[in-house]
C-alpha cells in the first residue's frame, strides 16, 4: 500500500471571507493551464461524517486544498465518510489512487489518521483542528503528520471587545458544548476581549458563564442537546445579559429560541465559520462571528506541501497569518458606532504587532 514519489475574519478581513465563498468544486483551468497529468503532486482530503457539502469545516478545508490544486494545475480528490468506521478504509483508498498529501477534517479521524500515517510513513498527512495522541491520550509526533491548529483566543478578544461595547445591559455570556481546549480557548479571549474594553473605558461589563482564572464554566455536557443549551440560555438571560457567544457547534439556535421565548433583543457570537453565511435564517441575531479561515489554513499547507517544505511543525493560525479573524458585523454594524469598529481595528493591530498579547492555556503552540 505504501509508494514513493519525488514532492517538490469581517474588518480587516474581507478578503479571506471572499477565500469561503466560492464553490465547492475547483475552478476551471485557464486556458493553457498545466495538464493535470503532467503534474506530480496530487493533494486529497477526507471528511467526517457531514461530507464535504456542510458549509462549514469540511467544505471550507476541501475548497482549500482545491483552490492549491488549481494553482498547482491538478485536480483535488475527496473521500466523503458515511461513518466513523470509513475513515480507515476512506484514507487508505486515497493512498492507494497516489496522494501525496491527505488532509483529514476534524479531531475524530485523529485516531484514524495516526494508525494509517504510522504504516504509511512516505505520505503526508494534514490533521485540521486536532493533534495525533497515543491511546492514553499522550502527545505523539509523527514525522508525517502536521496538525493545523488555530489559536481562536485572539480572534474571540476581538468579539468579546465588540460584545462588550454593543451590550445595553452592561452583561454578556457565554457556555460551552464541553470543556475541551478547542472551546475553552474561546472562552478565554471573550473574556480578555471584555476586560480590555473596561479598561479602555472604565467601565464595568460583566460576563457571565466563564472565569478564565479559575478554568470554569457553563457548559451543555454535549454539542447536541438543543434544550440544556436553552435552558443555559434562558439563565443567562435571567441575569440580563444580552449578548451571548456559543461555543457549541449549532447548539446556537437553541439560544437564539431561547432569545424568541422570552421576547428580549439579544444578540449571538457565532463560532468556527461566519454563522451569517452558513446559518443566514438567523442573520439578524448575529453580532458576529470568530472564525477559523479553515480554508486559508488548508491551502497554504497544500502549497507548502508541493513546493517541498512540509514538516510535523504544527501550522498555528493566527490573526497576522490570517488563520482566524471575526466575521463581518453584517446587519448589526448599524447598531455599533464607527469609533468602537475603529477601535476593534486598531485592537487588531495591536495583537498582530504582539504590543496586545492573549493568554489562554489553551492556545496552540506552534
Amino acid at each position: 500500500m505504501q509508494h514513493s514519489k519525488n514532492v517538490t475574519g469581517g474588518i480587516t478581513i474581507a478578503a479571506l471571507i471572499a477565500l469561503t465563498l466560492g464553490a465547492c468544486s475547483a475552478p476551471p483551468a485557464e486556458p493553457g493551464a498545466t495538464d493535470p497529468a503532467a503534474v506530480d503532486f496530487l493533494p486529497c482530503a477526507v471528511s467526517d461524517l457531514t461530507g464535504f457539502d456542510d458549509n462549514d469545516f469540511n467544505q471550507l478545508t476541501f475548497e482549500g486544498v482545491q483552490q492549491a490544486a488549481a494553482e498547482i494545475g491538478t485536480t483535488a480528490r475527496g473521500a466523503e465518510s458515511a461513518s466513523e468506521d470509513q475513515y480507515v478504509g476512506n484514507i487508505e483508498a486515497l493512498i492507494d489512487q497516489q496522494c501525496d498529501l491527505i488532509v483529514t477534517v476534524g479531531f475524530a479521524l485523529a485516531n484514524a489518521t495516526r494508525d494509517v500515517a504510522l504504516v504509511n510513513e512516505d505520505v503526508r498527512f494534514a490533521l485540521i483542528d486536532s493533534t495525533v495522541t497515543n491511546d492514553d491520550f499522550s502527545p505523539l509526533e509523527l514525522a508525517n503528520v502536521k496538525p493545523v491548529l488555530f489559536d481562536t483566543a485572539q480572534a474571540a478578544a476581538l468579539a468579546g471587545y465588540a460584545a462588550a461595547g454593543a451590550t445595553t445591559t452592561g452583561a454578556v455570556g457565554t457556555y460551552g458544548g464541553m470543556p475541551f481546549p478547542s472551546v475553552t480557548v474561546f472562552m478565554d479571549g471573550f473574556q480578555v476581549g471584555i476586560e480590555h474594553y473596561n479598561e479602555v473605558h472604565g467601565t464595568s461589563v460583566r460576563l457571565f458563564g466563564w472565569d478564565r482564572e479559575a478554568q470554569n464554566g457553563l457548559f451543555v455536557g454535549s454539542f447536541d442537546d438543543q434544550l440544556q443549551a436553552k435552558n443555559i440560555t434562558l439563565g443567562l438571560l435571567d441575569q440580563d445579559v444580552d449578548i451571548i457567544m456559543p461555543v457549541a457547534g449549532t447548539l446556537f439556535i437553541a439560544s437564539i429560541d431561547a432569545i424568541n421565548e422570552r421576547g428580549t433583543d439579544a444578540g449571538i457570537i457565532g463560532v468556527n465559520s461566519d454563522a451569517y453565511l452558513t446559518a443566514p435564517d438567523y442573520g439578524a441575531y448575529l453580532l458576529t462571528s470568530v472564525m477559523k479561515n479553515l480554508t486559508t489554513a488548508a491551502h497554504e499547507v497544500t502549497m507548502s506541501t508541493y513546493d517541498g517544505s512540509f514538516s510535523s511543525d504544527p501550522y498555528v493560525g493566527t490573526l497576522e497569518n490570517g488563520g482566524v479573524g471575526i466575521a463581518p458585523f453584517h446587519e448589526w454594524e448599524s447598531r455599533l458606532s464607527a469609533s468602537l469598529i475603529a477601535e476593534i481595528e486598531q485592537l487588531t493591530a495591536d495583537i498582530i504587532a504582539g504590543t496586545f498579547v492573549v493568554d489562554s492555556p489553551s492556545s496552540p503552540r506552534g
